[in-house]
């Protein structure tokens, strides 16, 4: 009886609290030392771990081509006023009215550039999402059946041929900020067709390498002023090219063009900039032009 009350005495002890505190007490510091262990030693664990994942090991991954460099997305009204901004930055002539010859603009990058404005060409050749030199003659030709039959350019306008013309790719570039960029081709009559029979033909265009838009268009003609049009011409460009709609042109100086035929409109542009359109006419060539400037 004595060795019976004994256990039970010591079974007490075990199971009271004294016993309860000391095994919490024991729980919190094994705890504590896992928590240590691992703030200590577990970044190094998984760092290890995830070197072995990577670490002589080839991983494929698609990026853009390499070289495209950035090209965030334009709205239409953007990009009117980058070109323009280029193109008033270099000298190209206009029409054969007031430049007998033509520059080969293939020479060279730069033409008479200024301030911040690049029109570059464009050596490393067209991304796999810009209209190729196979592809810009057939895109040429359909866009100016898109501009008769909106009512832009007048009927019998011929077809552009590969061995008439003259195709380059170029960059017009805001330089101080180069994601903004566009890049655009010239189309021009080649000058082995100098002598050749201009009527109804396409002399210049400015096409976007995107979307195979017409910017700027210069063709010969049978019309006289009188058949142009240059307010419904503009409005119907205007939703062709899916910008705002123009703003009156206030300036009434007459030396801003060498044709007196002509009538010009302004587009709302970048930073309150602003990007001028002029519908022409060259009488005695019967050259219908749209053209851009800042």
């Amino acid at each position: 009886m004595k060795h019976m009350s004994h256990l039970k005495h010591k079974l007490s002890v075990w199971t009271g609290r004294p016993l309860r505190k000391d095994i919490l007490t024991a729980c919190f510091l094994i705890f504590a030392v896992l928590v240590i262990a691992a703030s200590i030693w577990g970044p190094e664990s998984l760092a290890r771990y995830k070197d072995k994942l990577i670490l002589n090991v080839t991983h494929l991954e698609e990026t853009e081509t390499a070289g495209e460099g950035y090209r965030y997305t334009l709205n239409g009204n953007e990009r009117l006023y980058i070109l323009s901004q280029c193109l008033s930055s270099q000298t190209l002539p206009e029409s054969e009215q007031n430049a007998w010859t033509k520059n080969d603009v293939s020479d060279t990058d730069y033409q008479g550039l200024e301030g911040a404005y690049a029109f570059v060409v464009n050596h490393r050749g067209p991304s796999g999402e810009e209209i190729t030199d196979e592809e810009i003659y057939e895109t040429c030709n359909k866009g100016l059946d898109t501009l008769n039959s909106l009512g832009i350019l007048p009927d019998g306008i011929k077809k552009v041929e590969k061995s008439s013309y003259n195709a380059v790719l170029y960059s017009a570039i805001d330089v101080l900020e180069p994601r903004n960029n566009v890049a655009v081709w010239k189309l021009g009559l080649s000058d082995s067709q100098k002598n050749a029979n201009k009527e109804n033909r396409l002399i210049d265009a400015y096409i976007d390498a995107d979307s195979g838009r017409f910017y700027e268009v210069y063709v010969r003609t049978s019309l006289v002023w009188e058949d142009v049009n240059p307010d419904e011409i503009i409005e119907k460009w205007s939703e062709y090219m899916g910008i705002s709609t123009p703003q009156p042109y206030e300036s009434v100086n007459p030396l801003l063009e060498t044709t007196p035929y002509y009538k010009k409109y302004v587009f709302s542009g970048i930073g309150g900039g602003s990007t001028v359109v002029t519908v022409g006419f060259y009488e005695g060539i019967n050259e219908l032009f749209i053209k851009i400037s800042k």
